[in-house]
């Protein structure tokens, strides 16, 4: 049994993080300084259900010690997760004596010569907190679970939708569980870890459309249950290739038999509905689209530019996409359709740009910087149409007409999700013929904006066909990379409390 635990009327609770969604086939690396790490009091300012006079901020004494978030992009470097991790361990260690924290992750960082980054850090985390502290994880959907990761979280708890609506909703619950937990003095409870054989991307696996809108229903029956406390499924990230990715169930709660049972039932339906999965909008080449595109009369209509996803770990500087587009006798001329395209990253391009100023004709030259492996530097020369400067992301854009063109040329790369986004650079999505963003699925704002849609099949380090991009490490066999492959084994794995020893191993 579970060891009993004494309540604590207003536990003190530290908050610590690290978290980005990292390629390693895009040959792009991240740095610190990408994560915009918070510290101390600034790290409570990121959540707003622990602002002053949340129920939730007033329940506990809270500490922030480090929390930062990347842009999805390529592997960290060593030196870059070692920088930060070092900084967020002296901090906790600086801290009052703990009762509980909450790890806010993401769960597909990759770094240089380590695998299971999270899980390494998360040691290190217990290592200074010490064994009693109870630790509540919250994690993107697109994460990976191994079973250390699972082992060493008390609770644990993911997104229930894609695109992410639930956000802040997951991180709330993530925080109150552990709140709760700690206030009534119950038990830390039974996890039940089922790793699911399939890997699949996002855009195949989107709440919006079944069957993975039935898959996550069944995680909001399964947590209702008596004896379960959450249930989570993790589609996993497709975008690396370490022996964790794939698909993920955990289910915790008090009862070993409600949570064996509710992970194993979660685990039967993702795996049982594995060929069902489909992309969340048709699909073909980027000429396809574009034909498409220019022959329907829906407008704005929307085209994804995937292969180089920036908010998938995409380098977001291949060229290919726009040398195409730029190509297009349809849009030379200034007077043809209106395209918009976001974006390519060009720090001398952008200065050029800065310098010459709005409405004047310019040549550059950006892209293909970092990834120069499907198309080089591209040059354009055509007319300044915008030019903003502070952006979070990319710094200065600037807005280049190329015909009937409008490429947005960043500093420092940046996703484009908000209709804010285009019309800050004195553009105007809706009235546009065609908008073209690199992006998988259209967040929100996006997709309520479209007329038409479709996804461009595109080259990048976030490549949708998954079997051509190469992985070598992942366990096989793997759905879909083994269509044929004999049925697994997705019977529950009984995780004890993480005060009791982990035994067993990762299969």
């Amino acid at each position: 049994m579970p060891h009993p635990r004494t309540p604590v009327a207003r536990p003190v609770i530290a908050i610590a993080g690290i978290g980005i969604e990292s390629s390693t086939f895009s040959p792009a690396r991240t740095q610190a300084p990408a994560f915009h790490p918070s510290r101390g009091e600034e790290v409570l300012d990121r959540y707003p259900f622990l602002a002053p006079g949340e129920e939730l901020r007033e329940a506990a004494a809270w500490h922030g010690a480090l929390v930062g978030k990347s842009l999805p992009g390529g592997t960290v470097t060593a030196a870059a997760f070692a920088e930060l991790s070092d900084e967020l361990i002296a901090r906790l260690a600086e801290l009052p004596s703990l009762d509980g924290l909450w790890y806010d992750i993401h769960g597909a960082m990759t770094v240089e010569g380590v695998d299971d980054a999270e899980a390494v850090l998360l040691e290190r985390i217990r290592a200074t907190v010490g064994p009693e502290v109870v630790v509540s994880t919250s994690m993107d959907l697109h994460g990976n679970v191994s079973r250390e990761l699972a082992h060493r979280s008390d609770l644990i708890t993911c997104y229930r939708m894609a695109p992410h609506e639930d956000h802040m909703e997951t991180k709330e619950r993530a925080v109150r569980n552990l709140v709760d937990l700690l206030v009534s003095g119950a038990p830390r409870p039974y996890k039940a870890w089922v790793p699911v054989p399939v890997l699949l991307a996002g855009e195949q696996t989107s709440t919006r459309i079944e069957p993975a809108r039935s898959v996550y229903a069944a995680v909001d029956e399964v947590e209702a249950l008596d004896g379960v406390t959450d249930a989570a499924i993790w589609v996993g990230y497709a975008w690396a290739d370490e022996p964790r990715n794939r698909a993920a169930v955990v289910v915790t709660g008090p009862s070993r038999e409600a949570v064996a049972a509710g992970a194993e039932r979660l685990a039967r339906g993702f795996w049982d509905s594995r060929k069902e999965f489909g992309f969340v909008a048709p699909t073909g080449t980027l000429d396809d689209c574009l034909d498409e595109a220019l022959a329907s009369a829906q407008r704005p209509y929307f085209v994804s530019d995937t292969g180089d996803n920036p908010t998938a770990g995409g380098a977001g500087d291949v060229t290919w996409g726009l040398a195409r587009v730029l190509a297009r006798p349809e849009f030379r001329d200034a007077g043809g359709p209106t395209v918009l395209y976001a974006s390519v990253p060009g720090p001398a391009a952008v200065a050029h740009a800065r310098r010459a100023g709005v409405g004047a004709t310019v040549t550059v030259t950006a892209g293909a910087e970092v990834d120069d492996r499907h198309e080089g530097p591209l040059t354009m020369t055509g007319v300044v149409h915008a030019v903003r400067e502070g952006d979070r992301d990319a710094e200065t854009e600037v807005v280049l007409r190329v015909g009937s063109v409008f490429v947005i040329l960043t500093a420092l790369r940046k996703p484009y999700h908000h209709e804010h986004d285009f019309t800050d650079l004195h553009l105007d999505p809706r009235g546009a013929d065609i908008v073209i963003v690199k992006i998988g699925y259209l967040e929100p704002e996006l997709f309520a904006m479209s007329a038409g849609w479709k996804m461009a099949l595109t080259p990048g380090g976030v490549d949708q066909d998954l079997v051509r991009l190469g992985h070598r490490r992942i366990r096989r066999p793997m759905f879909p990379f083994d269509p044929d492959m004999a049925e697994p084994d997705l019977s529950a794995r009984l995780i004890a409390p993480s005060d009791e020893p982990l035994t067993g191993d990762d299969e």
